[in-house]
């Protein structure tokens, strides 16, 4: 069920002093992912700030895109967090809105033990809807080791994991110790897309897919099919985009690179800001390389400034306590 390019989508606010949702922009984002071919996609995860969204804005972001996708592709809602009755809570929500599966991050900060690692993952599971473990230590100061996702995925509901250690020898240990499973590791780098994907991955939850989607989907299609030397050329071209997505904290460069490519961004919200001038200037100089049937359905990169943005989209006071990925 899970294959293929899974935008990990932004969530755009408005440019107000209450920073709301942008929930048009959304819907207006969501059909333009919908009609480059994407396979699935991802609201609330680390791209879409769900660190400060409140519940309420979490569950109606998972909510519109249940609705706009209409069923034309998996919604994996992620729902993780560092208290896992809150991540129980977001999950019963997502699944009683119509979500296809979840993306849980593992437990940041806490650092718990693997005992406590199995409980939590296994006490959402339960909740039977499938479940994406998401792996990413730079985030959360802790790796899942192979060996414990190997037992996680015996679980029925634990169907795959988002892999971002950025480690190819333990994605690969991964891949292996999971095989009599079924089980997808879907990279989570965008850049480590075709060597994952090599090893037997299935695809891959991305940032730049939110800038780039038709040359994502084309890439990880060739790779499907084996068409190596095509997904190897598309992996080169996609590179400076892919490296351009990282200039900064993500989600900070996808959102102005999408504002810029002429589609719903708006800010970040605190504690991460707006991207400076000098990044901007070098983000401008590699979207003016995508393609433009690529990139927004209106434009390419516009010239845009602050006061431009400021009537399109927003941002509101950040939510303070700890919040899922």
């Amino acid at each position: 069920m899970f294959a293929g390019v899974l935008p990990a989508i932004i969530t755009p606010f408005k440019r107000n002093s209450a920073m709301d949702l942008d929930t048009q922009g959304l819907v207006r984002n969501l059909g333009f992912l919908l009609s480059q071919g994407i396979h699935g996609v991802v609201p609330c995860g680390s791209t879409g700030e769900s660190a400060t969204l409140t519940f309420e804005e979490h569950e109606k972001v998972i909510e519109i895109t249940v609705d706009k996708v209409n069923g034309k592709v998996p919604v994996v809602a992620g729902t993780g967090s560092n208290n896992t009755a809150e991540a129980v809570r977001l999950t019963k929500a997502a699944k009683d809105t119509g979500a296809d599966g979840v993306l849980v991050i593992s437990p940041y900060y806490n650092k718990p033990n693997r005992s406590g690692l199995i409980k939590h993952y296994t006490k959402i599971a339960d909740l039977d809807i499938p479940v994406i473990m998401y792996n990413v230590p730079g985030r959360t100061g802790q790796n899942l080791e192979p060996d414990l996702v190997a037992e996680l995925a015996k679980h029925p509901n634990i169907v795959g994991i988002k892999e971002a250690s950025g480690n190819i020898s333990q994605i690969s240990r991964i891949i292996e110790d999971t095989r009599d499973e079924d089980f997808a590791v879907i990279s989570g780098d965008d850049n480590m897309t075709l060597p994952i994907m090599a090893l037997g991955g299935t695809g891959v939850i991305s940032v730049a897919a939110n800038v780039d989607p038709k040359r994502m989907v084309v890439m990880c299609e060739a790779m499907q099919k084996k068409e190596y030397s095509k997904a190897l050329a598309l992996h080169f071209a996609l590179s400076p985009l892919l490296r351009a997505m990282f200039i900064d904290t993500n989600p900070i460069p996808v959102k102005k690179a999408v504002e810029l490519m002429g589609m719903a961004g708006g800010p970040v919200r605190l504690p991460l800001d707006d991207l400076d001038e000098k990044k901007t200037e070098q983000l401008k100089k590699v979207l003016a390389t995508v393609p433009k049937a690529a990139g927004s359905p209106s434009s390419a990169p516009r010239k845009s400034t602050q006061k431009k943005a400021s009537q399109k989209t927003a941002s509101r006071i950040p939510v303070s306590r700890q919040r899922a990925r």
